[in-house]
């Protein structure tokens, strides 16, 4: 059975639960990441989410930045009602360079007419697709980030036996990525990485339209 994303996203309603600590790990990140990021030539700094639900992990830290910093961010997000959260919060800051797009974030078609991105985040995506999706999703993702490009991203741990986020890790660093930091929440219920994008410009290959990187399960 599908999951119910709408009602899943009323666990952050509940203070200091697992994913409330994910939550605030991911914008610690983005803050961090927003620091140290490349930008365009027009100083421009483009942040792009995929599956981003409703922007509860974008919005709120794009809100923060001095008005001397300029960012951009495209939220992709196939699900309606979550969409139309995301674009009604975004409005709700006063963040005008914001754009949802209802799209399906798993095929690369949606990201063929989108400016490759400074930050990248990934989050909520690799405990949901299958483990074969997981590394097609990582081998594409330098055709959609700019030259040193970060990615964050979050994968949850069900098992200390069976922690796939280690070979999560291992995977972004034997295609392309170093690692920034590699952190667990506060109850070890989630990691969060961050890896920045080091493959040389000329080695990136462009995806084919109708590639599909991921599905969710």
């Amino acid at each position: 059975m599908t999951r119910d994303w709408r009602q899943w996203h009323h666990h952050y309603d509940t203070p200091d639960s697992s994913l409330v600590q994910r939550l605030d790990a991911v914008r610690r990140h983005l803050r961090r990441a927003l620091a140290e990021a490349p930008h365009g030539e027009d100083g421009v700094v483009r942040v792009m989410s995929i599956c981003a639900g409703e922007g509860r992990d974008v919005l709120p830290v794009l809100a923060e930045q001095p008005v001397d910093r300029t960012v951009s961010a495209m939220l992709v997000e196939l699900d309606p009602v979550l969409a139309e959260r995301a674009g009604t919060t975004a409005a709700e800051f006063g963040l005008s360079g914001v754009e949802v797009k209802r799209a399906d974030a798993g095929l690369i078609d949606t990201y063929l007419d989108v400016p490759p991105a400074h930050i990248l985040l990934v989050c909520g995506v690799f405990g949901n697709i299958s483990v074969a999706d997981v590394e097609r999703t990582i081998v594409a993702l330098p055709a959609l980030l700019a030259d040193d490009g970060i990615v964050i991203w979050t994968r949850g741990v069900q098992n200390v036996d069976r922690d796939r986020s280690h070979d999560i890790k291992d995977c972004f660093e034997e295609h392309g990525f170093t690692a920034m930091s590699f952190t667990s929440t506060e109850d070890e219920m989630f990691r969060v990485g961050m890896h920045r994008l080091t493959v040389e410009p000329a080695d990136v290959q462009a995806l084919p339209p109708g590639t599909r990187m991921f599905t969710f399960l």
